[in-house]
């Protein structure tokens, strides 16, 4: 093996040939995918031959995919409050059984449209619990500077399986049936399992308690309310997805309208697989060349385009060429868009941030898709592809106001740099609410400028938790201002202590530099009294 202090240059395939552990991950996950992707063709047929409704048939992708949206949340706050690594291990378990239990019922001929679905549903159930942890353990597979290409990979896996996993399946439903088709996906989990139990996780230590899941739910939605940078992130994915998403939905259309049939669409797809694959592996080089938000208008420009000739191409040979090109920017957009949301996150809320991004992803692909399908009932299929490529365009105008961070540059782990609280005794983790005072004595001149930068720090705080923030100036003695934030409870504002990372840290120090009393910053912490109980 090269020793890594050679600093060879990084390519796409770096992580896999540098990092065991992810090569094990990342070829167990491309094998459970295919099975994924076959048991979707085995479902779908099922139903079709068991109740031949479009309804029914339609139920079945709405089982699998409803998951994702009801539990993107819950999912990612689950993925940080709890070991990931067993997280991984009990999802592939319990979607291992629910495959094998669909098999094996329809192999004795007891499975109904009932069944089916409901054993689908839990299948989505694994998937949308594991999605979250799958992307949050990656910064802890590869260096922060093969993270694009970590990204870049798990979208060539999904891709690969896409391209195998849909003929195999209608190989194996055509030759030994459906139920075996259900015990292949079943089987696919084994080497998913045995991967992740092989894997060591190294999580940092903390003393204070795991936040419980609704409380978890809520801090990571403040983070990303209070989070400039994730903020952006979410409004360009939605701004690009709404308008992006009408090529997937009407590429079938297309290839209906223009008599290349089923097989020209699968053809059509495979292109676009194998251009976002193509893709891929130009993503270093082009994030080497560009800056990313130049990325990103470059690719839009490029989806444009195909989309637009995907309205007016009426010859396959040519198409497939458009879809190779629509691949290549889609794998880059998506990729970088992915990993900003991956290096703006800290570790501490990385799976709730991402479980927000994916909520926010798959809701414009699947919102997007009816109203673009419903457009072009109205206007007609090229002139709504037409329509969304005008989107892409203005969409373009979004990086003006909702810049991409330049997250390789924000160191985001912990600081640990606040001293523990002084205290006689210390409260219970569930006492609180806890107010916490810190005075500052400036120079009334410069009470502008502090104002200034005090704003930039109580987002910092509800950032990292707090429920209420305040700056209250003193009337009768210029300069003095108190700021005040307040936590739910003692727990919780232990766990700002372990939140605030090295890249807040110099918000703060701006903050103190103000200070010029004779005496140092006066900090307190005061916990709601229990009045109730004392007067009972």
């Amino acid at each position: 093996m090269l020793a890594e202090s050679a600093a060879p240059p990084v390519s796409l395939w770096t992580p896999v040939r540098r990092h065991a552990v992810f090569r094990r991950l990342w070829l167990a996950g491309v094998v459970s995918n295919v099975g994924t992707w076959m048991q979707n063709v085995g479902a779908v047929w099922l139903m079709a031959s068991i109740v031949p409704a479009p309804l029914m048939v339609a139920l079945v992708q709405t089982a699998t995919s409803a998951p994702f949206f009801l539990l993107a949340l819950p999912a990612g706050a689950l993925a940080d409050v709890v070991d990931r690594r067993w997280l991984l291990v009990w999802t592939q378990v319990w979607m291992l059984a629910a495959a094998a239990a669909l098999g094996l019922l329809t192999i004795a001929g007891a499975a109904t449209p009932t069944l089916l679905l409901l054993l689908t549903f839990a299948v989505g159930i694994g998937s949308a619990l594991s999605a979250p942890a799958w992307q949050a353990i990656l910064p802890d597979l590869v260096p922060r500077d093969e993270l694009p290409q970590a990204v870049a990979l798990n979208g060539v896996g999904v891709n690969i399986a896409r391209a195998i996993g849909p003929a195999l399946g209608g190989v194996v439903v055509a030759t030994a049936g459906a139920g075996v088709v259900f015990l292949v996906n079943a089987a696919s989990f084994v080497g998913v399992i045995a991967a992740v139990i092989a894997w060591r996780e190294r999580r940092p230590h903390s003393t204070v308690p795991a936040e419980h899941l609704f409380a978890a739910m809520r801090s990571g939605v403040l983070y990303v309310r209070h989070s400039p940078s994730v903020r952006a992130i979410l409004l360009r994915t939605t701004i690009f997805l709404s308008a992006a998403s009408a090529l997937w939905a009407l590429m079938p259309v297309i290839a209906q309208q223009r008599g290349f049939g089923a097989a020209g669409y699968g053809v059509l797809l495979g292109c676009l697989g194998g251009g976002a694959v193509a893709g891929a592996t130009l993503l270093t080089p082009a994030l080497r060349a560009f800056s990313t938000d130049r990325l990103v208008v470059l690719g839009t420009l490029v989806f444009a385009a195909t989309t637009v000739l995907l309205a007016w191409v009426g010859t396959l040979a040519v198409l497939c060429a458009i879809m190779i090109a629509a691949g290549v920017a889609w794998i880059a957009l998506m990729s970088v868009f992915m990993v900003d949301a991956q290096l703006s996150v800290p570790a501490w809320v990385r799976a709730r941030g991402l479980g927000i991004y994916q909520l926010a992803a798959q809701g414009m692909l699947a919102g997007g898709s009816a109203v673009w399908g419903a457009i072009a009932e109205r206007v007609g299929t090229p002139m709504a592809l037409v329509w969304s490529a005008v989107g892409l365009v203005v969409g373009i105008a979004a990086a003006q106001w909702w810049r991409l961070a330049d997250a390789e540059g924000a160191d985001l782990t912990p600081s640990m740099h606040w001293p523990d609280p002084t205290v006689a005794s210390a409260p219970s983790p569930d006492e609180g609410p806890v107010l916490v005072s810190v005075e500052y004595q400036i120079d009334p001149v410069r009470a502008d400028e502090f104002e200034e930068v005090m704003s930039a720090l109580a987002r910092v705080r509800r950032r990292d938790g707090a429920m209420q923030w305040h700056l209250f100036s003193d009337p009768a003695v210029p300069g003095r201002y108190v700021e005040q934030f307040m936590s739910r409870s003692w727990a919780d504002h232990l766990r700002q202590h372990e939140r605030v990372t090295v890249h807040d840290r110099p918000i703060e120090d701006r903050a103190r530099a103000f200070h010029l009393g004779p005496r140092p910053q006066q900090v307190s912490h005061l916990v709601a009294a229990p009045l109730r109980r004392r007067r009972r």
